[in-house]
This record gives C-alpha cells, structure tokens and sequence, in this order.
C-alpha cells in the first residue's frame, strides 16, 4: 500500500487491521558451538527469527538471552553502503560488525583475497553482481571467528566455486567452538552441516531434533 492510498483509507476510515503473529509460542536452547539449522516454507518465521536474535527486531512478547557476540548475516548488502567502494565497504562493514580499523587494516588482504575481488574491490559496490556483494559480505563476517553466527541462506550465492569456499569456512568456524544458527531451503547442505534443526510452521517450532530426522519427515 503507498503512503497516499494510507492517508486516504484513514481519512475515509476504511483503514481495517488484522492482528498477525509472525512467531508465537517460540522456546529454543541452543547449545555453545552447536549448529542450529532452521527450515521451514516461505512465511514460516525463519527470518523473522533470526532478526529478533540479531537484536534487528524486538519481539512483541518474551525475550532472548544471548551468551556472546553475534554476527548476523542476512540481508544481502546490509550494512554496506553502495556509493561507496568495495575497499571503503570493508571498513564500514567492519566497524558494523564491532572491529577496529587497525585490525581491518591488518586483515585486509586475507579479506581481499578470499572475497576474489581483485580490481573491482576499488569500484563503487552499486555495480556489484549480487554475488560480489556477498563474497564481499561473507570475507567481511568470517574474518575472525566470530562467538555466535547468525546465516540466512547466504552460502546459496555465488558461483560454484566460492560456494564451496564458503562451506569450508563455515566448518573451520564450527570446529572452532562458533555456535550457527543457519536458515536454508538447501536440505542437503542442512543435513551436512547441522546438529539439530528446528522446523517452523507458521511461526511456531513444528519439530525439533537431530537433523536427519527433522529433515526425514520435512520431505514426507
């Protein structure tokens, strides 16, 4: 609905609300370096979810305790801005993500060469191919061994290649002791990289287990 068809509604008092819960009755633990996997249908609350933890939204009810730094990496290219340079992207997103300049400055090679930028790390981000900006995004997050992890379909971007870069960054990070919270309709990289996985179905927990059998019975 635009802002003009809003004000008109409400002048004429048509504007009618329906209350909508997009999670309700939500309780998950989720265990130090544990890898959490998150499936559901498109609508389900999976997002949602993660943004809440994220600390991007506060729920309406009820609260999260979070037991070190998270990370978030969800929406493609936030925290970037796209004026700006690859190269001045990686000091913004940093200092987003809570590092200080002398270690971006420190990292910045590593961070260039896993992102497989070369030259266009100098070219304004807004010419980036969607898959760029996330090798860009994931080479930023990833730099340090981040406390708790928080990953929205990111490893689905990108060509085959960095894919399978990423995936083994993630394990490095997991052997590590990371905790991940990991939402994907990819239910073999699910099975492949998750613990336990939680199952949402219109924004409640469905089922929770080890992840072959919550992926077992996904698929029935």
């Amino acid at each position: 609905m635009s802002r003009k068809e809003f004000l008109a509604r409400k002048v004429s008092g048509k504007l009618t609300y329906s209350e909508f819960w997009a999670l309700r009755d939500m309780s998950v633990r989720v265990q130090k370096g544990e890898v959490l996997g998150i499936i559901g249908r498109n609508g389900a609350g999976k997002s949602t979810y993660l943004k809440i933890i994220s600390g991007i939204l506060k729920p309406t009810e009820g609260s999260v305790a979070c037991q070190g730094s998270v990370v978030p990496m969800l929406e493609l290219g936030s925290g970037f801005d796209m004026d700006l340079t690859g190269r001045e992207n990686i000091f913004l997103n940093g200092a987003v993500l809570g590092y200080q300049e002398a270690f971006l400055k420190e990292k910045f090679d590593e961070i260039l060469e896993f992102s497989q930028l070369g030259q266009f790390i100098n070219v304004p981000i807004r010419n980036y191919s969607s898959g760029m900006l996330m090798r860009l995004a994931f080479s930023v997050a990833t730099v340090v061994q981040p406390e708790i992890l928080i990953v929205d379909e990111i490893l689905a971007v990108g060509d085959e290649a960095f894919q399978g870069k990423s995936r083994a960054r993630m394990h490095e990070l997991m052997s590590g002791g990371t905790t991940v919270l990991f939402v994907s309709h990819d239910l073999t990289q699910i099975r492949e990289m998750c613990d336990r996985v939680a199952w949402l179905d219109q924004g409640q927990v469905k089922m929770i287990g080890p992840a072959q059998d919550i992926c077992d019975a996904y698929v029935l």
